[in-house]
């Protein structure tokens, strides 16, 4: 019985055994990891964020119309060039039945008036001429003469009067029943003139088409908008997250949809200080005038991304941002420089600014260092490793 026991725990410590030599010699079978270096390279880095928005005048001037009518005629067309004094639409009035009987009535009360008026000045032209024979005969005193005299000239100035309120009736009738009058020349409200030069963004109306005079209680109806394309800027917003990090002043990169393989430098001008709730977010509008476009013609409204420069390292020491490893206790940067064969060994990091790929090293290595990368992927097929 002893017997038997005593060769099964030795048939058991020959299986380990053997167990064991085979788990040796399949581990010396395997390949040594080998690890891959890469060496620090000169790099412009650029740290920015991206706005998107649109391009688009910074000066629009809408043309209203100052009377209430009909488009007659439109003298433009949206991609004109006008410069400020240049016709843009005739405006046909439309009387208002009210005004013009009040107008109309006007003129008659008017008419009445200066009749009167002249009846009155004949009757003391008459009265004159005899107290002044009197006069000049000695017969009334000059003081009765001098209050003779004075209601006489009254009366002439009153019919004077008389005639101004006459003809103001009548053009104030001219202007109701057609929107002009005699004597107004080039400031004729039925002219629609350019205010500024530019070129015509939109013209909004037809011929036909009904307008309303811009006043205090009303906007009006615009006639055309105008702009100086030369002159544009980008309008564009900025989530909560990234408005803390901008400041005015700050170079943008302009790039426009619809324009491909250019950019165009401009500076950021406004920052919105209340931001909008969009989309469950808080979003701040920020505006940025473009540099020189003289060569370039950029069509108002295009979609248009702002890259905003916030840092910027031209042409240091950079190395890819993966082969940073940190001290699990400290918390400081290093990477591990080979020293020989497969051999590294640990550099402390002093690092500057990082755009999520490079990341600048200010001190810690040198351009000819190999890094060790240590965080490569292990294992990879031999199918995988040729494509």
């Amino acid at each position: 019985m002893k017997r038997t026991k005593t060769v099964i725990i030795l048939g058991f410590i020959v299986a380990v055994f053997a167990i064991a030599l085979i788990y040796l010699w399949r581990k010396n079978q395997e390949d040594p990891v080998t690890y891959t270096t890469e060496i620090p390279v000169m790099q412009t880095i650029v740290v920015k964020t991206v706005a998107t928005g649109n391009i688009v005048p910074k000066d629009e001037v809408l043309i209203k119309s100052n009377i209430s009518g009909v488009i007659e005629e439109v003298f433009i067309e949206a991609g004109e060039y006008v410069n400020a004094g240049d016709l843009i639409a005739q405006i046909r009035v439309i009387p208002n039945v009210s005004s013009l009987t009040s107008a109309k009535n006007n003129i008659s009360s008017n008419q009445t008036a200066l009749q009167t008026a002249k009846i009155n000045l004949q009757t003391q032209q008459t009265n004159y001429d005899r107290q002044k024979a009197l006069f000049d005969k000695g017969v009334i005193s000059a003081n009765d003469f001098e209050g003779i005299k004075n209601t006489y000239l009254q009366t002439k100035q009153s019919v004077e009067q008389a005639e101004i309120n006459l003809n103001s009736s009548r053009q104030n009738y001219d202007i109701v029943k057609t929107g002009t009058t005699s004597g107004l020349g080039n400031i004729a409200q039925t002219q629609v003139r350019a205010t500024v030069s530019g070129m015509v963004l939109d013209v909004p109306v037809k011929e036909g088409n009904q307008v309303i005079e811009a006043n205090n209680f009303n906007e009006g109806t615009s006639i055309a908008s105008l702009a100086d394309v030369k002159k544009m800027i980008f309008e564009g917003k900025v989530d909560e997250s990234e408005v803390g990090k901008i400041k005015e002043g700050l170079p943008l990169e302009i790039t426009v949809g619809a324009i491909e393989d250019q950019k165009f430098d401009a500076v950021l001008d406004y920052i919105a200080p209340k931001g909008v709730a969009e989309n469950g977010a808080i979003q701040f509008e920020i505006k940025g005038t473009l540099k020189s476009i003289d060569s370039t013609f950029i069509r108002a409204g295009l979609s248009a991304n702002a890259s905003i420069i916030l840092e910027r390292a031209e042409n240091v020491l950079a190395i890819n941002e993966a082969l940073v490893q940190f001290d699990p206790q400290t918390q400081k940067p290093f990477v591990e420089v080979m020293v020989g064969d497969q051999k590294f060994e640990r550099r402390d990091l002093e690092l500057g600014i990082s755009d999520g790929i490079f990341v600048q090293v200010k001190s810690g290595i040198n351009k000819s260092d190999k890094i060790k990368v240590w965080n490569q992927v292990q294992g990879i097929p031999d199918y995988a490793k040729k494509k």
